[in-house]
């Protein structure tokens, strides 16, 4: 069950391997079987399978090229549907597609441009603010409300958008892209085609590679566990002004506009 999943898709398959012997541990303190535990990692499954960190690479989510990006954005933003205006929301904020798709309205305060969305829903189980770009704001005052839902990008009988919403989007735009004569969406380094999560990776790649903001500001932006336990235990805000102007820069990038600032200019 596992070695389908493990080179594709390295951590659900890990975290999948966690919970069976979890489980098979209890069944046999219950008395329900016995013997050895067969999902146990060490001395077991670790002999078969390559580790989580020697795979990790090859199963990371494919990314939008930064020299596709601002193509990538225009080509989103004449698409219509919930589904795309989540996916330019996603990209513009940089958050996860589930904390997207389950952003309800009491979330978003419109008039501070700013987003919260609480530690219930968050991977780290922390609070997360996120400061929202003009372009975000003016298309979340753009979006028609569906009487009875509560989410931002409701589903069409009003629950949540499905994962599958964003991901086909994102299948669309790559098939579309090559039917006009371009290359489509790929990954720079796997050549794939990019996926939603990617797009995380090239808001990272971008305040690294064109930007003077410091990185452990784009960690806080994407809600990351700060690794230094020293650094971590000192940190009592999030930076959130400084994230302000951040995003607001990473916003023009995708909609093709270079200024001064923080942005450096290539080439």
């Amino acid at each position: 069950m596992l070695q389908p999943l493990w080179m594709e898709k390295t951590e659900t398959a890990s975290r999948l391997r966690g919970r069976i012997e979890a489980v098979l541990s209890w069944a046999t303190v219950a008395g329900h079987r016995t013997g050895d535990n067969p999902a146990r990692w060490a001395g077991n499954l670790k002999e078969l399978l390559p580790a989580p960190s020697k795979v990790a690479k090859e199963s990371n989510h494919p990314a939008l090229a930064l020299e596709d990006a601002p193509r990538w954005y225009a080509a989103l933003q004449v698409r219509e549907g919930f589904g795309a205006r989540a996916l330019e929301f996603a990209a513009l904020t940089a958050t996860r597609s589930q904390e997207v798709r389950g952003a309800t309205w009491d979330e978003i305060d419109l008039e501070k441009a700013l987003w919260i969305i609480p530690g219930a829903r968050m991977k780290m189980g922390k609070e997360h603010r996120i400061p929202l770009p003009d372009g975000a704001v003016k298309m979340l005052e753009a979006l028609p409300r569906l009487d009875g839902s509560a989410f931002v990008f409701p589903a069409p009988r009003g629950g949540q958008l499905s994962d599958m919403t964003l991901s086909a989007t994102m299948k669309r735009m790559h098939k579309a892209d090559i039917t006009e004569g371009d290359k489509g969406f790929l990954d720079r380094v796997s050549k794939r085609p990019a996926v939603p999560h990617g797009l995380r990776s090239t808001f990272r790649d971008w305040v690294a590679e064109q930007t003077n903001y410091p990185g452990d500001m784009a960690e806080v932006a994407l809600a990351h566990k700060i690794s230094n336990a020293v650094e971590a235990s000192y940190r009592r805000g999030d930076m959130i002004e400084k994230r302000r102007r951040m995003m607001a820069d990473w916003a023009d990038f995708m909609g093709g506009e270079v200024k001064g600032g923080n942005v450096l200019r290539l080439g």
